[in-house]
């Protein structure tokens, strides 16, 4: 019974009526949002600053030249922004709408715009190739668009066509932008989208040829071959003899047809055979800035106009024939690109047939240097001839492995490896005469004692993936191997049919084309090889896409070429619908015909309920990753946040002035991020600080003005909305890549769910780790049941051993390897266990992830001059600076102890902390000024900075008694003692001569670097920085002249002032006379001027006379007047 009182009653009907009211709004908006993903999308296109606000402008990526936006800035009289600094913009912007199916595309954005929606843009830059010019760095920038009204006539009084507008950045170093364009959570649910953006420096603006490709009616089946990551487009031959490539800046969602003009020479002859002339263009790659094509035997290159790259308009006006003298039968690609430079490989038929020609990309320029191996090298035992077939170049490791073909002995092939820089080629394994009986197996280990078919092997290429070291060897068969030795033969391809070309997608698995365009798929690291098209399961995906009228298939097609985009494989096919042509880019649903195939092959029908189900083939409903770390210190993605400023309109739409301020603080954002890169530290760690350091006071007073519609310009600049974000969260994924410092780890959940209550009995299923490289790197994985739950968790930790690596700088010379995450299934195969991971994405039950080990980029050593003022007036009593004080250099006295400290900045998670390890500290230039500042030659670096100099020539030394190896240089700590600065006879710092009453000054350029002396990091960290020092001492000769010269004018000073006082009366009474003197022969000139001219002679003669007996009787009187005196006295 219960208690008296109607309480429990109704506390009990509401919490009935609150969960059933629950269920009934939460159904409704999941089946919503799902609707919504399924049919509406944002659509994003670019506009140029001329094209803003016009509907239908679609620009590509051509225009690199930034223009001014100072006039706008200099409208804002009241805000923070400084207005003596330079404002540039872009030249392009983003215009973002968003369509569903079946409704008005105005309609809608007017409706999202009423109800908060807000486009979020994620601008991704990608990293350069040339480190020796720009900064390695995974940049990021997170900008929300602003709302404009769209210009044209409009009877509406507000609005009738609006459109959400972002600058489009761009950044020195890289030519590839991905832009990532979400909600921001307000509004109706849009699907995040992606969509590259790089730059065009191969066309003209308005060029367009897309019509054209409409007039052929076949195609010939090429593979794409570029340089992963790092080219801004592709390009595609195989069009029957045309001299035409297809190029393309948007994967294929649009392109261009370019007409080649080159020369198309015929040089067929008795060294160089060719069977027949074609005009058709084989062999296409396209790296970071050139283009590479092959026609019959001759090969071009083509340099795009990039100022990105070159800060100078330098590219090709015409394509370039290279290695005009060789017989060249194919180009090979170099799929990822090392040491700063791009390669691509030719290979020579004819009388060079034994040559390969390495082409390195470096620099302003596409040029190809040519080294070759030698033909009677090709083995070490001699051989009457041998070929190359196909070159593979393994970038990270510097090694060339080659498929040669010895000529006059029936199929003996070879794949040799020899170091690039040595003639001798190494034979690492020799291929077997005809392919192994595998009598039933799926694979089958070549170990010289397995039987064989009388099928002959016909090798025709080589991949090779450096994330896990999987070399494969393929043409009418596959053979596989992680060491380059120890081959497995893959039974499951038949070997009646020939590969063309493989498609490697490099995160795990590929996919296979034949010479009769069928198309295949390998799971790297499995043995099963599974038929794509056609099979069954191809036609029970086509009768899905029939009845739903899909526009991207037909019964007339061929397929162009086959290439992954975003870790998806597509296809570019060309359709023919009622006599008219186009090309076609289209998902490949590979996980969708495995699924379709396991159900053809095991159709079980299970009756209940008089309900039909499929039985499932796989143990688990739901695989999900949970407890991911915070991802920015494993990514090393640096990401930016910008909003546009706010505007005084009540709608909230923006004006094309309000956009070009937008456009001048994001470029100043990003200015602010290049120049933070300096040796002396900030009091603040972050690249913003600098720009509302002296505003933040009035950050009230701006706002003030802006919520009572004040601002300048109707314009508002909100100092927090421009900003460096470090906290970033994970999302239910796995990072794009993970970057591990010496003995790091990265650790993280995934959880399992049984499909039946079998957890107690066992769930068939386990989680395993495959290490590419596990000499490297190790992993541990535990594993917790959840009865209650039915579910399993396995924890896995991935952590670097500390062995694999030496020193290197931040972002460069990273080693390559892989993680595999692979859900084991009793069933056996990866195919056919589609679980839903996260929220409804299908997943086969394989996560690969790329580790880079070494130096992740994003890290620095920074001098901390503010730590390093303190604790040098702590321990010197005090400080003096220079007489001239530069607050970006302070200055310290020669005379005091100097105690260095450095910071280790991490510029992608903000964290900053006194350096700790070891170093080296040289100094390696310097000079009286910074104009006259000079390099010194390594000799005299080690004859300035080393304990061991015999010559006087050491500029300082510190009481530290650790040393390197060879005891040349002193090993210095956070602890160490100082530096007492010394400047010995034979430094450059001695004797320094000052240049006005000041004591000398000397400007310092050192070197702080740990590299061999620091063991707690893979980080080469290198620092150079000036170091000004004044105060410095004469040496004593120069002293003591300057000593004797002083005395020297001071004595003479003395001897003057007494001779002058001696002589003085002497001097008075000779000055009196010769005054006396030039009266009288002034006052006798005045007389003869004034005298008439009739008695001018008369009185010129009476006037000698008297003038002369005057003088005679002066003499007289004044003789007689001394001798008068005389006797006085």
């Amino acid at each position: 019974m219960f208690p008296s009182g109607p309480a429990p009653w109704p506390s009990l009907r509401v919490l009935r009526a609150l969960w059933a009211l629950l269920v009934v709004l939460c159904a409704p908006w999941r089946l919503w949002a799902i609707q919504e993903t399924q049919e509406c999308t944002w659509q994003v296109v670019l506009n140029h600053l001329d094209s803003v606000g016009k509907n239908d402008a679609i620009d590509h990526f051509v225009d690199q030249k930034l223009y001014t936006v100072d006039k706008v800035f200099d409208l804002l009289v009241e805000a923070p922004t400084d207005p003596d600094e330079t404002y540039l913009g872009f030249p392009y912007y983003l215009k973002i709408n968003y369509s569903c199916t079946g409704e008005s595309s105005e309609a809608l954005i007017r409706k999202g715009h009423l109800t908060g929606l807000k486009p979020v843009v994620l601008v991704t830059f990608q990293s350069p190739v040339n480190f020796r010019r720009w900064k390695i760095e995974q940049l990021q920038i997170q900008m929300e668009a602003a709302p404009f009204r769209s210009t044209g006539e409009c009877d509406a009084e507000e609005v009738c066509l609006m459109s959400w507008y972002t600058p489009m950045p761009i950044k020195n170093g890289s030519v590839v932008m991905r832009v990532d364009v979400s909600s921001n959570g307000l509004g109706p649910f849009i699907p995040n989208k992606r969509c590259p953006f790089p730059i065009l420096g191969w066309v003209r603006r308005g060029d367009s040829g897309r019509e054209k490709v409409l007039q052929h009616t076949h195609f010939k089946e090429e593979p794409l071959w570029y340089t992963v990551d790092q080219t801004p487009v592709l390009i595609l031959g195989g069009i029957p003899e045309e001299k035409a490539i297809l190029l393309t800046d948007t994967n294929f969602k649009d392109f261009f047809l370019v007409e080649l003009s080159i020369d198309s020479c015929w040089v067929g002859s008795f060294y160089c055979p060719q069977a027949n002339f074609t005009a058709t263009i084989y062999d296409a790659i396209a790296t970071e800035s050139t283009l590479f094509i092959r026609q019959n035997q001759l090969i071009y290159y083509f340099t795009g106009t990039y100022t990105t790259l070159y800060e100078s308009n330098h590219g090709s006006e015409r394509w370039v024939r290279v290695l005009a003298n060789e017989c060249i039968k194919r180009l090979c690609p170099v799929h990822f690109h090392s040491n700063g430079s791009e390669y691509v490989m030719a290979l020579t038929a004819g009388k060079n047939k034994g040559y390969v020609h390495f082409g390195t990309i470096t620099g302003k320029v596409g040029g190809l240097q040519a080294g070759w191996a030698s033909l009677d090298l090709c083995l070490p035992s001699p051989v009457v001839n041998c070929s190359i077939t196909w070159a593979v170049f393994v970038a990270g490791d510097y090694n060339l492995l080659m498929l040669v073909e010895i000529l006059g002995v029936s199929g003996d092939f070879a794949v040799s490896s020899p170091p690039v820089v040595s003639d001798h080629l190494a034979v690492l394994y020799t291929i077997p005469e005809f392919i192994p009986d595998a009598r039933g197996l799926e694979f089958l280990m070549i170990l010289g004692t397995e039987s064989y078919t009388n099928v002959p092997m016909v090798p025709k290429g080589m991949s090779y993936n450096p994330f896990n070291n999987l070399l494969l060897i393929w043409g009418n068969f596959l053979l596989q191997s992680f060491n380059n030795e120890n081959f497995i033969y893959l039974a499951d391809f038949p070997k009646e049919l020939s590969i063309k070309y493989l498609v490697n997608s490099f995160r795990g698995d590929m996919a296979i084309v034949t010479e009769n365009e069928e198309i295949w798929y390998l799971l790297e690291g499995s043995y099963q090889v599974y038929q794509l098209f056609p099979s069954k399961a191809w036609e029970v995906y086509i009768n899905l896409q029939v009845l739903q009228q899909s526009s991207l298939y037909g019964p007339n097609e061929t397929m162009v070429t086959l290439f992954y985009e975003d870790n998806k494989l597509y296809q570019l096919v060309y359709l023919i619908d009622n006599q008219q042509g186009r090309l076609v880019k289209r998902l490949m649903p590979v996980e969708q015909l495995l699924m379709y195939r396991e159900i053809s092959d095991k159709y079980v029908l299970e009756q209940s309920h008089l309900t039909l189900s499929f039985s499932n083939f796989c143990p688990f409903t739901v695989m999900r990753l949970q407890e991911l770390p915070n991802p920015q210190i494993y990514t090393r993605q640096e990401r930016y946040r910008a909003q546009p400023p706010r505007v005084l309109e009540p709608w909230g739409f923006h004006s094309e002035n309000s956009l070009a301020v937008y456009q001048g603080l994001v470029y100043y954002l990003l200015r602010l991020h290049s120049k933070y890169d300096k040796p002396y530290a900030d009091p603040v760690h972050d690249p913003t600080w600098r720009w509302w350091k002296n505003k933040k006071q009035d950050q009230d007073y701006y706002f003030y003005l802006a919520s009572n519609w004040r601002s300048a310009g109707s314009v508002h600049v909100d100092m927090t909305s421009y900003e460096k974000i470090y906290d970033l969260k994970a999302e239910k994924e796995l990072p794009e890549r993970i970057f591990l410092d010496k003995g790091t780890s990265y650790s993280f959940s995934v959880f399992l769910t049984a499909r039946k209550s079998e957890v107690q009995h066992g769930l068939p299923v386990d989680l395993a780790v495959v290490l590419a490289d596990p000499d490297c790197i190790e992993a541990m994985v535990k594993e917790k049941i959840l009865v209650n739950r039915n579910s399993v968790l396995f924890w896995v930790t991935l952590s670097d051993k500390r062995s694999c690596f030496d020193q290197g700088i931040s972002g460069h010379h990273l080693m390559k390897t892989s993680m595999l995450i692979k859900v084991l299934l009793d069933l056996g195969g990866p195919g056919p266990c589609a679980g839903r991971e996260g929220c409804g994405s299908v997943s086969t039950g394989n996560l690969m992830v790329p580790v880079l080990i070494g130096c992740p980029p994003g890290k620095r050593l920074a001098f901390d001059i503010t730590y390093t003022m303190q604790y040098n007036r702590v321990q010197n009593k005090h400080y003096f600076d220079c007489v001239t004080v530069d607050p970006e250099m302070p200055c310290f006295l020669f005379r005091d102890i100097f105690y260095p400290f450095f910071l280790i900045q991490d510029l992608v998670t903000g964290d900053s902390g006194s350096f700790q390890g070891s170093y080296v500290l040289k100094v390696v230039g310097g000079g009286p000024t910074l104009d006259t500042i000079k390099e010194y030659s390594e000799e005299e670096i080690y004859r300035f900075n080393s304990p061991l100099d015999k010559t006087g020539s050491l500029i300082w030394t510190t009481e530290n008694t650790t040393t390197t190896e060879d005891l040349a240089f002193n090993i210095m700590s956070h602890n160490s003692s100082g530096i007492e600065w010394l400047c010995l006879e034979n430094s450059p710092c001695h004797d320094t001569v000052p240049h006005n009453i000041f004591a000398p000054e000397f400007f310092f350029k050192v070197l702080v670097s740990n590299r061999g002396v620091d063991e707690s990091t893979y980080c080469d960290y290198q620092l150079t920085f000036l170091l000004h020092i004044h105060g410095l001492p004469l040496s004593a000769r120069r002293a003591f002249l300057i000593l004797l010269v002083s005395a020297s004018l001071f004595v003479g000073l003395v001897i003057l002032y007494i001779v002058c006082c001696l002589l003085s009366p002497y001097m008075v009474k000779v000055c009196n006379i010769l005054r006396w003197k030039i009266n009288s022969i002034i006052g006798l000139e005045s007389y003869y001027t004034y005298s008439t001219p009739s008695d001018s002679r008369a009185f010129s003669h009476s006037g000698t006379v008297s003038w002369r007996s005057s003088r005679l009787n002066s003499r007289v009187v004044y003789k007689g007047a001394e001798e008068n005196k005389a006797e006085t006295t």
